[in-house]
Order: C-alpha cells, then structure tokens, then sequence
C-alpha cells in the first residue's frame, strides 16, 4: 500500500507540474524526471513499396483488383491506431512511381510546383511521421523528385523554390549533392510524440517521446539510373551513413533511434554498395528499431527464418525490433515495442517486444490449403478514392489513347518457358530505334549486328493476375505500358561475342539445375532469381538453354543468322539503363561499354513502334530465338503459372506444356515436358 501511495503521490506532483503556468518571462521549466518502472507500448507501422498504387485497380486489365491497393492498407491502418493507444506511422520508399497513375502525373500532366503528387495527398491524409527516399524515386529525375517533394537541391535542375510537398518529414543520409557534398534530403530529424505510458500501479501518464528518425537508399542507384545521377550526387554505404550521423542523433539524447532503410537483408560480406544492407545497419550500436523494404517480401516471414542472428518467430534482425511491409499496399508493417524506464532511460523489454506483416488480404483455407482469396480483402477505405479520383479517372483516360490494332495475342504467361511474344514487340522497337540513332551517332558501327535484350517483367511475382497478356484488337497506350512496365531508358551497349555468351549464363541463372535421373517433381524456375533479369535476347541470333548443366555452362549452339558466334566476334546489344549500368551485376555491364544513351524511355519507344504497325501481325515480329536443350526426366519437371492458360502455350507454340493441378487461388502447377 505504501509504495502504491508513493506512486499515486508521485504521478499527481507531475500533473500539478505539468498544469502550472510559468512566467513569458521565464525559461520553460525542465521536465520532471519520469520515474523508472513507467511502461508505455508504442506501435510503429510501416509501409513499403506501395509505387503509387493507390487504388485497388488493374490498370493493364481496367477492372478492380482487391488484393493490392494503399485504400485497403489505409482501413489496417485505423484498425492499428485503433489497437494501440500509441503509434507512429512511417514510409521505406518506392513511392512515387509504379503505376499508370503515377507516370501520368511525372511524364505526361505533370504536377505543378504548387501541386501535391496524388500518392502524398493520400498519405497525407491519414497522418504520417515520417519516411526516406527509395531506388525508383530517383526514376523520374532529380528536378521531379525536387520538386514533388518539396526539397530545394543544390543539384542541376534542383528546384530551387520549395514546392508542395509531403507534410511529413524525409530523411536521406547516405546520398549527397556533387556541388556541396552535402546531403541532398535531411539526412535525420527528431520526431516529438506525447505518448500514453503507465506506472506499475496502472496510472496512467501523458509523458513526451524523443524520435530520431535516419533514412537510406540502396547504394546501387548510381548504376541503376545512372543516367539522372552521374555528375550530380554521390552515394555512401549505409552502415558508414549510419556511423557518420548516430553521433549527431545521439547529442540530442533522443528516446528512440528508428532507422528507415529501403533495402532488405544479406549476409554476404559487407561491401559500402551493398544492395540490401539491413542485418549490417542492425548491427550498428545506437539503431534501436530497423524498417526495411525494397525486396518485395516480408518480414517477419519464411524467407529469413534460416538467416543468421535473425528471429523470424518474433520479428528480431541482431537483437533490434525489425519490420519488411510487403509491397503494393499488399500489407501493413507492424512492430509492437514494450517499453519500460529503467535508470532514467526508456530501454525495450525484448521479451514483450515482437513485429508481425498483416495483409490487407489474410490467407484462407481453400480445397484444404492456405490461399490468399478476393472474397477475404479488407474493404477499401473510403476517404482515399475521394482524395485521387479525379487524378486516377485522367490518368485511366489517357492510357486508353488508341495507337493501333493486333493480330497476335501477347502474354508472358510462359515467358520463362519460351513464349517469346510479350518480348518480341520491345526487342523489335529497340532495334529498330537503335539502328536509326546509332548511323547518325556511331557511323563506324554500320555493320556490327543490332540485338536486343527484354525480360517478362510481369512474370507472376506480385500474384495470378500479374502477368502481361495484350489479346488480339485495339492496341492502347495501356498495350505498351502492359509490354513494358518500368519508365527506363534505352541504352545500347558494345560487346563481344565472348561478352553475349555471358550476358545469356547469367540470364540462364532463372533456372534450377534439373537432374534427369531424380524422381518426383523438381521445380524449374528458380524463384530466388529475379524475372526481370532473365533477359532474352532476339535479332538474328539463336541458342539453347540446357538446365541439367551446372550455372554458367547452359548456353549451347549460340549462333548470328545460322553461323557460331565466335567470341571476338562485335554485336551492338540494345537494352535499358537499368541493365547497361550494372543493374543485376551482369558480367561486364558496369556502363563503361554505353554507345547509345537515350533520352527516351523504352514504353515511349514502343508505343511509338506500334503506332508505326498500324495492324501489328505475326510477321512484324522477330522470330523466338531460344529453347530448351532436349532432356528426358525420370521425374516431372514442373513450374507455376496462372491458372487455366494451358490453351495459351498450345497456340503460341508450346505443346509440351501441360495444366497438372490447380491451386485454387487462380494459380496452378503446369508440367513441362523437356524431351519434346
């Protein structure tokens, strides 16, 4: 009883305290010290990797799609604030472009400096504290990601006036401006919250809550988008940004230091270009929460549960609380910290502390499995679409813009199988605006073969419907964004023959090694391997892949127009920035061999392409350039599609595909016979 009246007696001096009016005169009184035991738990949610999909709308098929959408990560949200007494709610990144909506208002009816960009208008009205900068929102340029968000940059064509902007803070440490050196965002800030927390006998306090917020950028994005970058800023790895400024956060004596990465987790030896840096940024003393992105997967989740000093049961990367969010507005980062003072410190009681992804979308049990289904998605929230809905309607019109008809049906159903057509239209359009630009440009050039390279970028990673598939009929601007996804640039590399059997092994890597004498099923794409790196390339050339040969030793018969390409052999080969700066660390490709640079972006290219092929048919296209080397199985060889699209191999040519079983959640499993 006494120590309950001492606690009692304790917490009515502190509202006294708090009540009493000082003199204008006078200093602010100091805060009386706050007494060891309080509790408070505080829930930091985290969204990631939404690229600007607002609405649950497919954009390439124009009909709702309730799996995806910020509108329904924004009713998780409530639903959070609701749960917890205490929250803050932050942005690792990729949040500007990804979507139709979003390359309308950057490349087509651009916002204007005292407009807000339709994906910060939402944001904005649900209340963020704060976020960092991701890879794809430098996509755009640095005078549009100026000016969206509200930063005056010391950089060529920086705004230099402040524009509308986030009403939230973004922090950025490790990329800084060429001119000054010095961080081209704030690289940290300190985020002031009142918070409720509780004395051991259950009274309850309003008691303040210093936090220090620090943003990173994966290091790659000087190869990445190289050409918006070079010359203009300069990058530092994140655990040397994290070094360089923890001193500086620390002088401020904040209560919590939350690091804000868009980056996942690796644990290969640290390198300062690391791509995914976050079990390293976990390990720097002074971080004591970690928010991460950019993978497109989860964490807590089974794709780190062998990793090392990582507890994938309670959400822990070396001992620090730790978040991934998915992607798309798929789902909602949450980590629930229990925290206690202690010695005159709030410190996390770990042993309370743990962070769970919950999906707009929980799984259900179908056909006696787990399955994500349209029917179990959270309802949108209504306020959103009123925010953007006059933006969005703009946007749908625009990409309903007529550029022609088809004859063929175009889909990356079977992409990883050989159906060739999704990609044929961009090789077809690379070449051609290749050898135009490159007489004037490189006339020395003249004879060296023109190839191109695309990847299936919708290849079924973000779920059924993520596929391309333009049917026979109207083509759209809509086709072409469908056709290609991403805004990059064209780029034109010079390589030898050695060089092109190279690019196609580490392409190859999509691939598991199959071994013919293995019983049961074994799978055939690997799907640790990215599909937007498994490049094919069309222009005259042919080649075999032979997956039972171990990586680096699968490409066979490789040949230019019937004859073996010989590896001093020279080929000009037309790609996208992404790739021809480094992107996917493709031997050889580090932007050093770039004969062509174009300001152009590949979408615009191709829309232009076809608006050239007023009836787009079957002989316009280049002809499918590789195949399977012929293996017999003892077992079956097996990858996953979309479901029901059997019908679609058969007419594009691929008669040893065959539907096994359906997953009842608009996949299924498909069996490929390699011996035909």
């Amino acid at each position: 009883m006494r120590q309950r009246f001492r606690f009692t007696a304790l917490v009515a001096t502190l509202l006294l305290a708090g009540c009493a009016s000082q003199p204008h005169s006078a200093q602010p009184r100091a805060q009386p010290p706050l007494p060891d035991g309080l509790r408070a738990d505080v829930a930091v949610l985290e969204t990631t990797d939404l690229h600007s999909n607002l609405l649950s709308y497919d954009y390439y098929k124009q009909k709702a799609d309730p799996t995806l959408g910020f509108e329904r990560t924004v009713t998780l949200i409530r639903k959070a604030r609701e749960q917890y007494t205490n929250s803050m709610l932050f942005d690792a990144g990729d949040t500007i472009q990804g979507s139709v909506l979003a390359d309308y208002q950057a490349q087509v009816q651009k916002v204007g400096c005292g407009e807000e960009l339709a994906i910060y208008k939402a944001m904005d009205a649900v209340g963020y504290d704060g976020g960092t900068i991701g890879n794809h929102e430098f996509n755009y340029g640095l005078p549009f990601l100026s000016q969206v968000t509200g930063t005056p940059m010391n950089v060529d064509g920086g705004a230099t006036q402040r524009c509308a902007g986030p009403h939230y803070p973004l922090v950025l440490a490790n990329v800084n401006g060429a001119r000054d050196g010095k961080p081209i965002f704030q690289p940290w800030t300190i985020v002031n919250r009142k918070v409720a927390a509780f004395t051991p006998d259950g009274s309850k306090l309003s008691v303040p809550l210093k936090i220090a917020i620090i943003g990173f950028a994966p290091p790659p994005i000087m190869q990445w988008d190289k050409q918006n970058l070079q010359g203009k800023v300069t990058v530092i790895g994140v655990v040397e940004a994290a070094q360089k400024y923890l001193p500086q956060i620390q002088a401020q004596h904040p209560d919590l230091v939350i690091a804000i990465l868009h980056g996942g987790m690796n644990t290969s030896p640290y390198t300062s270009d690391m791509e995914n840096g976050g079990w390293y940024l976990a390990g720097v003393p002074g971080i004591d929460v970690l928010l991460m992105g950019h993978e497109h997967t989860d964490f807590p989740g089974p794709r780190f549960e062998h990793m090392q000093d990582v507890d994938d049961a309670h959400g822990f990367v070396r001992g620090v609380p730790a978040v991934m969010g998915g992607f798309f507005g798929k789902d909602l980062g949450v980590i629930r910290l229990a925290m206690v003072r202690q010695q005159g410190h709030w410190v996390i009681d770990k042993s309370k502390t743990f962070s769970e992804v919950r999906p707009i979308c929980p799984p259900m049990t179908i056909a006696g499995k787990l399955a994500v289904s349209a029917s179990n998605c959270v309802p949108a929230d209504p306020q959103i679409s009123l925010v953007v809905g006059k933006t969005q309607q703009a946007a749908i019109d625009y990409v309903n813009t007529p550029i022609g008809q088809s004859t063929v049906r175009m889909s990356s159903y079977f992409a990883d199988e050989g159906d060739m057509t999704a990609l044929a239209p961009v090789n077809a359009a690379q070449i051609d605006y290749a050898q135009q630009e490159l007489s004037t440009a490189h006339p020395e050039l003249a004879n060296v073969p023109v190839l191109a390279a695309a990847a299936a970028f919708r290849n079924g990673f973000g779920g059924p419907d993520d596929y391309t598939d333009v049917r026979p009929g109207p083509l759209t601007l809509r086709s072409a964004a469908d056709l290609y996804f991403y805004p990059n640039t064209l780029s034109a590399v010079k390589i030898d023959g050695a060089s092109l059997k190279a690019w196609l092994e580490k392409s190859a890597e999509r691939f598991n090694r199959i071994d013919p004498h293995a019983e049961g099923e074994q799978q055939l794409v690997n799907t640790k391997y990215p599909g937007f790196n498994f490049d094919q390339l069309q222009g005259g050339i042919s080649y075999i892949i032979d997956v039972s040969k171990p990586v680096g030793q699968r490409i066979e018969k490789l040949s230019y127009r019937g004859k073996a390409v010989k590896p001093s052999q020279t080929f000009v080969v037309v790609t996208n920035n992404y790739r021809a700066s480094g992107g996917g660390r493709f031997p050889g490709l580090d932007g050093s061999h770039i004969v062509l640079a174009s300001p152009d972006g590949t979408r615009e290219i191709l829309a232009r392409w076809l608006k050239t092929h007023p009836t787009l048919g079957a002989d316009d296209l280049p002809r499918t350039s590789w195949h399977f080397a012929k293996l017999k199985t003892r077992g079956t060889v097996v990858f996953t599609s979309a479901s029901d699209k059997q019908s679609v191999a058969e007419a594009d040519g691929l008669h040893n595909i065959r539907q096994l079983r359906d997953n009842s959640d608009g996949t299924a499993v498909y069996t490929i016979d390699l011996s035909q």
